[in-house]
């Protein structure tokens, strides 16, 4: 299921990108020059999430489903490292150029400081699986949930100066950042939390990170049972299709009226 959405994410942000080359003439050269970047960006969001979809990964237990050194956490992990980045730098574009728009300066400061947020969070993550405890897991999706709460934040400061015709879209996305944070901190971070309160309850041992990143590129575990990937199953429909489709609309997603996007 996965390797059929990800080659229709593919195709899709094929017509994506050839919609906004259609467009072009229609546009601005700084505001071509925007979502040709935000296109550019989603590119290496699908294409990684269509690698990981192929080759799907489960970090600390180092399980996999193809047994080959492609399908190994070092290399999950680091392209879903570039993907994420990616992604995330794709809401600080849209976000700048509104905020911009807007004058709105919580907007302009958030912006700002996202992707270094989503950096820090990504080397927490790399913590967690060179080491195999989930602590780092904690901080990492306590981060992804913050900038969520920074992204709703910042809507609702452009949300009295944007156009009324906007604030439908706005509305909509800030409903979605309220249910995502609101998952994030009471079901994912709490589930983290769990399993590192349990492991430490039976004295697990963890690996260093010297350990931990020959174990991450050597040893992979085979495995196609369902309870081995039941707990993985929910997360990674949604993460491999729907925040796919939400990069690829991105790149044409409305900027408030006056916005004069600057060359990215």
């Amino acid at each position: 299921m996965l390797c059929v959405v990800s080659a229709a994410n593919v195709l899709g942000w094929t017509v994506s990108g050839v919609a906004l080359g259609a467009r072009q003439q229609r546009l601005s050269a700084s505001e071509y020059s925007l979502r040709r970047w935000l296109l550019i960006l989603s590119a290496g969001y699908v294409l990684g999430c269509a690698y990981r979809s192929v080759l799907p990964v489960f970090d600390v237990p180092r399980q996999v489903m193809v047994d080959s050194w492609l399908s190994s956490v070092a290399m999950g992990r680091s392209v879903a490292t570039l993907a994420e980045l990616r992604f995330v730098a794709q809401w600080a574009l849209l976000l700048r150029e509104s905020s911009r728009a807007t004058g709105s300066s919580f907007g302009r400061t958030a912006s700002w400081v996202m992707v270094p947020l989503i950096v820090i969070a990504e080397t927490f993550s790399w913590y967690s699986v060179l080491t195999t405890s989930n602590f780092g897991h904690v901080i990492e999706e306590s981060i992804w949930g913050l900038c969520a709460a920074l992204l709703v934040a910042s809507l609702v400061t452009i949300w009295p100066r944007c156009p009324a015709s906007m604030r439908p879209l706005l509305a909509l996305w800030c409903s979605a950042g309220v249910v995502y944070v609101l998952f994030m901190f009471a079901v994912d971070v709490p589930m983290y939390w769990s399993r590192w309160l349990a492991d430490e309850a039976i004295g697990r041992p963890y690996l260093s990170l010297a350990q931990g990143a020959l174990d991450v590129s050597a040893r992979w575990v085979v495995s196609h049972r369902w309870e081995d990937w039941r707990s993985e199953v929910v997360w990674m429909s949604l993460y491999f299709s729907v925040a796919v489709w939400l990069s690829i609309a991105l790149v044409h997603a409305p900027l408030p009226r006056h916005a004069r996007p600057a060359t990215a």
